[in-house]
């Protein structure tokens, strides 16, 4: 590996690392599995980058090969074994207001059960979205059209808010 590619793998690991580590965790649900998953998107960057000519952003170049590999991870998985529960995830001590935290983890957990549930490219540019990403940046990194990410987008949080509005579509499904 060159020089220019090490440093540029030093440079997305310092700017990227808590997003790879993000994704990886919002698709996989088993620790474990998410960690593994985490190493298999730095590899995966890490070789990639030999290629990198700089045609597009570092940020860009990173997110598409990671999504790449969550996605090839997701269908890998559809076909493998069955997945564990939410419920089997470990959480994070509670401090402050027990109530509230409780209320923010429930509905965190269901905001992520539904996104697991989304089609893979919905879900990644969801989480691209949740992780702040502008529609333009996304639409480099999924390669679809900004006036689709648009669209997705809008479609995603009309589905995910009426999911916490209605009663009745809270049992109902993605």
């Amino acid at each position: 590996m060159s020089k220019q590619a090490e440093a540029l793998y030093r440079e997305a690991g310092e700017k990227f690392a808590p997003a790879i580590a993000r994704l990886a965790r919002a698709v996989e649900r088993d620790a474990e599995k998410a960690r593994d998953l985490e190493q298999d998107i730095h590899c995966a960057i890490w070789s990639s980058l030999v290629r990198f000519k700089g045609e597009s952003t570092l940020k860009t170049w990173v997110y598409r090969v990671a999504h790449n590999v969550a996605a090839d991870h997701i269908a890998t998985e559809a076909r493998g074994p069955k997945k564990v529960p939410l419920e089997e995830i470990e959480t994070l001590p509670a401090t402050g207001n027990p109530e509230k935290q409780a209320a923010e983890r429930h509905a965190l957990g269901q905001i992520t059960t539904l996104i697991r549930e989304l089609p893979p490219l919905d879900a990644q540019v969801i989480i691209l979205w949740l992780e702040g990403e502008s529609g333009a940046d996304i639409a480099d990194i999924t390669g679809l059209s900004a006036n689709a990410i648009s669209v997705r987008i809008h479609r995603i949080k009309t589905l995910l808010a009426a999911h916490f509005s209605s009663p009745e579509s809270k049992g109902a499904s993605l």
